[in-house]
């Protein structure tokens, strides 16, 4: 007989049986809470991971012109090719398509390997930047069906599934090495790395689209109804103040200047002298920013023997001999950091982040402040004796120990006298020296929009104010024993030539949106003013002197009357070596340019500013000064020495113009044996120099137009005359021309051996190499 169950126990049963549900159903609904509020960012988002595929689309970086409005960088819409390893079905397929995209795309096959190798993972880039034809040898590898066998059943999987492509930029620099140090360049995620590049990063940049694509349950893309595009937004333009072509007259002249005189580094920079806008702005050696890491084996080999010798030193020094494992290693991590260290100093802006001895190039700022500060005038007279000038136990001399007598302020500039300006800084006092030093901006930044500016330090680049004794006061009165910024020294001689106006330096000019509408604009900012109008005046025709009778003869230009000052200063903690520099402006009466060139470390047989700084920026300031159309004012010497256009000659009896020619004071060489003339050269109005050849064809005889350039340099200007009229060609003195017994020629505008069309114009440099030089200390 079965037993009844009481009813209090049924109840107490069907209580718990009820609690337990209810627990069970409250686990269950927190857990939903839990996922569906709590958690449903992250649970929507893995979703929406299984579901769909996000992409970036990078935004059109920016393009960088010049001051004309011709491209300097810009970005081009390219490719970039990713792999779905986890749809490659198995290793046949695998291997396959590893062979055809390492082909295609030039990629190591190993790497690419071990990317398919990651079934993980849906979305692996495997190559950046792809061009045109590369990306459609890569549409073909997605139309390619690849056969493996599943269950014993052939089987296919489609290019399509495992390979993709998306848009992706890349930056042009369409001059090669123009301006590099100017622009920069961006690394391969498009980012700027130096040059305005870096410094404008953001506006340049743009912000990135987004491409959504729907993917079904095998990971592949769905038809596009299923795809939401997010447009990006491209990067802002600038329009640099830097002319193509003076840029391009300044790279020239430096390339040259880095090879004659086997330098560390050749440095220069042109500014508008009344804005403070940079038209040019160089250093030798450079890179190609399309390319910036590509570097001179021959470079690099010698970083590499200087690393091996520092390290040798280390060890004798330490008294431990390497074994051979250290030896390899340490041979290993040379051979890396030489590449790296050339790299490093190819991509690095000179002429802002790094200092050098200014030298006698500074005797004008304290020319300047020595008038200014009314201690002395253009008349006061100083003498340099031959036992030089003593300041507390320190004695100073002239270079190789010059004596230069009794000197006023322009015969100390023009002979570039230490002892004159050491007096001047004696007179002027600690104090006021350095309200001067500091007023011309030595002792802070410039602000130039450029990356990497070097921040003037006391105590380390310039002399502290309240350290500075009356030695260090004379040897930063001639410009040694402090350094300064190339950028810093132009800047203050713009102030010189500008009626006293420290000016603070840029690059850019505009920022422009997309559609090429201003956004911004740079407007010129006046800093201080350092001296007044009347001292800038003064001490601009005092360095016009120096052009025109003192050390700076070098940089005189005809037709332009040029304001300069030389310098040549020993390097500070490298004995030997010398830094070479030359500052100027024009034109002296009314300045629209300086210049300044350094020449850092030559090893070419000479050392003063005045031999191979002057000439470089005399080629520039010309060249650059007709680009700008300021007229020349020319005195009567000058204009005896200008071209002269010659007639049209064709037609006439040869007779008739080889007596015209010689009484208009040129010489005449005629081909053929006919009675008129057919042809001529140079042609119909164009120019001759004086005293040139014109060559006249005639009917019958062998007509022979061409001639081979001889070697022009190492000569004086009469031997250059006659070697070029034995070889049927003209001549176009340039450079110094002031005293023609000293000159002696250094370059000419069309390489020996070059063939060329007779009576065709070269233009030879010239320069002297007496009364140059300056005082090292």
């Amino acid at each position: 007989m079965r037993k009844t169950t009481p009813k209090k126990e049924k109840d107490r049963r069907a209580k718990r049986t009820f609690i337990c549900i209810a627990v069970v159903f409250l686990v269950c609904i927190g857990n939903l809470f839990f996922i569906q509020i709590i958690r449903a960012d992250y649970y929507k988002g893995k979703a929406e991971e299984n579901q769909l595929y996000d992409t970036a689309i990078p935004a059109q970086r920016g393009t960088i012109y010049d001051s004309e409005g011709n491209v300097l960088a810009q970005s081009a819409s390219v490719w970039l090719v990713y792999i779905d390893p986890y749809s490659v079905p198995d290793d046949t397929v695998r291997a396959q398509l590893c062979l055809d995209l390492s082909e295609t795309l030039g990629i190591n096959g190993d790497s690419l390997m071990k990317k398919l190798q990651m079934t993980k993972y849906r979305y692996l880039v495997i190559a950046k930047q792809v061009e045109y034809d590369r990306k459609e040898k890569v549409v073909e590898i997605k139309k390619k069906k690849y056969e493996y066998v599943k269950d014993g059943k052939k089987q296919y999987a489609y290019g399509s599934s495992m390979v993709g492509i998306d848009p992706d930029v890349k930056r042009y620099y369409p001059n090669g090495n123009l301006a590099s140090h100017i622009i920069g360049y961006t690394n391969s995620e498009g980012n700027g790395q130096a040059g305005v590049e870096l410094y404008y990063n953001n506006i340049l940049s743009g912000i990135p689209g987004r491409k959504v694509t729907a993917k079904d349950a095998y990971g592949r893309a769905m038809p596009l109804q299923y795809e939401t595009l997010y447009d990006a937004s491209n990067g802002q333009k600038l329009q640099l103040t830097v002319n193509s072509n003076i840029q391009r007259y300044l790279e020239d002249a430096l390339r040259q200047a880095y090879i004659d005189n086997k330098c560390a580094y050749a440095n220069g920079i042109v500014m508008d002298v009344n804005t403070g806008a940079i038209l040019g702005m160089a250093t030798m050696g450079d890179y190609d920013p399309n390319n910036p890491r590509e570097t001179d084996e021959a470079e690099v080999e010698e970083e590499y023997k200087r690393l091996q010798e520092l390290r040798a030193a280390k060890y004798e020094e330490s008294g431990k001999t390497p074994t051979e494992e250290e030896k390899k290693k340490g041979q290993e991590e040379d051979r890396t950091n030489a590449k790296l260290n050339v790299f490093y100093n190819n991509v690095r802006n000179q002429n802002v982040s790094s200092t050098y001895e200014p030298g006698s190039v500074f005797k004008t700022i304290t020319a300047s402040a020595a008038l200014d500060q009314g201690v002395a005038d253009q008349s006061t007279k100083v003498d340099c004796v031959a036992g030089g000038i003593r300041v507390l136990t320190q004695t100073y001399h002239c270079n190789a120990h010059t004596v230069h007598g009794t000197l006023d302020m322009v015969g100390g500039l023009k002979r570039s006298c230490n002892s004159y300006f050491i007096t001047m800084g004696q007179r002027l006092g600690v104090d006021n020296f350095y309200k001067y030093f500091e007023a011309f901006g030595f002792t802070e930044k410039t602000g130039i929009d450029l990356p990497a500016e070097t921040q003037p330090k006391a105590g380390v680049t310039y002399h502290a104010h309240e350290g500075m004794t009356l030695i260090d006061l004379a040897s930063s009165s001639f410009g040694q024993s402090f350094q300064v910024t190339p950028i810093q020294m132009v800047t203050a001689l713009s102030a010189i030539a500008n009626g006293g106006k420290l000016m603070k330096p840029y690059v850019v000019a505009k920022v422009l949106d997309d559609n090429g509408n201003v956004v911004s604009e740079t407007q010129p900012t006046v800093r201080r003013q350092v001296i007044s109008e009347e001292t800038s005046a003064k001490v601009a025709e005092m360095m016009r002197r120096v052009v025109n009778e003192g050390t700076a003869k070098n940089g005189y230009v005809i037709g332009y009357r040029v304001a300069g000052k030389t310098g040549t200063s020993q390097k500070l903690g490298k004995s030997g070596e010398h830094v070479a520099s030359y500052g100027c402006f024009a034109p002296a009466d009314d300045p629209k340019v300086a210049i300044i060139i350094i020449i850092d470390e030559p090893h070419g047989g000479q050392i003063q500013g005045g031999q191979i700084a002057a000439p470089v920026a005399a080629q520039v300031m010309e060249k650059t000064l007709k680009y700008l159309n300021v007229e020349p004012q020319y005195t009567e010497s000058e204009l005896a020495k200008l071209d002269t256009t010659v007639s049209n000659y064709v037609g006439k009896s040869v007779s008739e113009v080889s007596s015209e020619l010689r009484s208009a004071g040129f010489n005449c060489r005629v081909v053929g044996n006919g009675d008129k003339v057919v042809s001529q050269l140079p042609g119909a109005y164009q120019s001759v120099p004086k005293g040139g050849i014109v060559v006249l064809y005639t009917e019958g005889g062998p007509v022979e137009k061409k001639t081979k350039v001889p070697d022009l340099t190492g000569l004086s200007i009469t031997q250059v005359n006659r070697i070029a009229a034995a070889a049927g060609i003209n001549v176009k003195i340039s450079g110094n021309t002031l005293v023609n017994s000293e000159l002696v020629s250094y370059g000419q505008s069309v390489a020996k051996g070059e063939s060329v069309d007779y009576g065709t114009t070269v233009t030879v440099y010239f320069k002297s190499n007496t009364g140059v030089a300056d005082s090292p200390g």
